[in-house]
């Protein structure tokens, strides 16, 4: 509840603000313009229609852009630079649309005093939305520090371990805004003081649905690799922040995020180092994208689903369970290219010269067709066009054992294409899915547009060209 209304602390303080600040270059403007000599006063200037609806509706576009930003993703541990250096870069991009769509057809003798008009509400809103961040940041950050907001901890590792972070935490002259309100360790053993709640750590899922807590902090030391991959495969997919404390996190290779860089470093390993914006712009053009897809293919759909009721018994779609984004479990949606009793014997990986495979399946795999059904998973929010393939937990834990660092895939949602699919294809076995992940994990480090797009152009040419299987 805290973090919802520090969100829309930020979000209505960022209204005003870029309220204040238009206000201001109205009022700048109504004294600049020629043609404006001829009203009466500034309070008619203000009473026209275009300036009462611009003045309502500017702030609100310029919300939206810094939402799309991913500045309101995280409503606490921001830091000032940051937010200024935010407030003017997305101020600019509106300084640009509003050149454009107002400020380009006011009469001005010269383009150059335009230009200047442009730079000065890119300064006001820019400038104001600033000041109004470092306040709102720097009264959040006081709260935190005096204890006054905290986030319900619980943290994972040995008694004496666990006890000493929550020790730390809880002494330090400013805080970090975590409570610890329990532990989960080996056996259940109590801590010294027993001053909070212990649990076995053997159960982390009990764990979990028997203690609320709002983050959780892994103390790996003293605990095995396996339990604490085991540990975090639990946890993950809660969508809270799990954070690991540093120098026993060796097993994961992913440019993760620290929490803080005065006081307990920790590392979130829930979040991979992905800008949010980058994260907010995906996501939306992987929207519009699938939804755009699903209505200019549905001839297409159409067919395919009247040759696959031609070809074989069974249903035209198949559905199969595959682990996703943060570890949740989905339904993932294709045209059926198998015969219906394909895994009668329990899961088993196709090859190029299956049997289970369909005539027409065998060509719909080919071209990868049988794949265009999961525009509508990307539709839902359970994919995206771009992104690492998603398996069955039947297979995840065989890979996780032999590589545990390939859990920090399911940091970003799965895609209907992946870098291993371009650059590997199917994998018809363990070692070769191990192969394919290693695509993966650069993916989810060097995710950007750029390489989305490398990325999509590279599975056009393969559906051209039938290389599919």
């Amino acid at each position: 509840m805290q973090t919802t209304r520090q969100r829309l602390a930020y979000i209505l303080s960022d209204y005003l603000a870029v309220f204040a600040g238009w206000c201001v270059f109205n009022i700048i403007r109504y004294y600049t313009l020629p043609t404006n000599a001829s009203l009466p006063s500034l309070g008619a200037y203000f009473s026209m229609p275009t300036v009462i609806i611009g003045q309502v509706l500017l702030p609100l576009m310029m919300v939206c852009l810094f939402a799309i930003s991913g500045y309101y993703n995280s409503a606490f541990f921001k830091s000032r630079l940051e937010d200024v250096l935010n407030a003017f870069s997305i101020s600019l991009i509106g300084a640009v649309i509003i050149f454009f769509a107002v400020l380009f057809n006011d009469s001005i003798p010269d383009r150059l005093s335009n230009v200047e008009m442009t730079a000065m509400v890119w300064a006001l809103i820019g400038g104001v939305t600033s000041i109004e961040r470092v306040i709102n940041t720097r009264i959040a950050a006081k709260k935190i520090w005096n204890r006054k907001i905290a986030f319900s901890a619980l943290i994972f590792g040995q008694p004496d371990k666990a006890e000493a972070l929550a020790k730390d935490l809880d002494t330090k002259y400013r805080s970090m805004g975590f409570a610890v309100t329990g532990y989960a360790t080996p056996g259940a053993e109590a801590p010294k003081t027993g001053s909070r709640p212990s649990y076995s750590l053997e159960n982390p899922e009990e764990v979990i649905n028997g203690h609320q807590a709002s983050c959780y902090i892994i103390v790996p030391d003293g605990l095995s690799i396996e339990q604490t991959i085991n540990t975090i495969n639990a946890l993950l997919p809660t969508g809270k922040s799990v954070y690991v404390t540093p120098g026993s996190h060796h097993f994961l290779a992913s440019k993760a995020r620290t929490s803080a860089v005065a006081g307990e470093v920790l590392v979130d390993v829930s979040k991979s180092d992905i800008p949010d914006s980058t994260r907010n712009l995906k996501f939306l053009g992987d929207i519009a994208a699938s939804a755009i897809a699903l209505i200019a293919l549905a001839p297409v759909f159409a067919i395919i689903a009247l040759m696959i009721k031609l070809d074989s018994k069974g249903p035209v779609f198949y559905r199969q369970t595959r682990i996703g984004y943060k570890k949740k479990p989905f339904e993932i949606y294709k045209f059926r290219s198998m015969h219906t009793d394909a895994e009668d014997t329990g899961p088993a990986l196709s090859s190029a010269d299956d049997p289970r495979i369909t005539p027409l399946g065998r060509t719909l795999r080919k071209y990868r067709l049988d794949e265009l059904p999961q525009f509508w998973n990307v539709l839902k929010g359970e994919m995206s066009l771009v992104g690492p393939r998603p398996e069955r937990e039947f297979y995840l834990k065989q890979i996780v054992k032999r590589a545990p660092h390939y859990n920090l895939v399911h940091q970003v949602r799965p895609g209907i294409t992946s870098w291993g699919m371009v650059k590997f294809g199917y994998a018809q076995n363990i070692d070769q899915m191990l192969e394919r992940m290693k695509y993966d994990l650069v993916y989810v480090e060097n995710i950007s547009f750029a390489v989305d797009m490398k990325i999509l152009f590279y599975t056009i040419n393969t559906v051209l060209t039938g290389k599919g299987l």
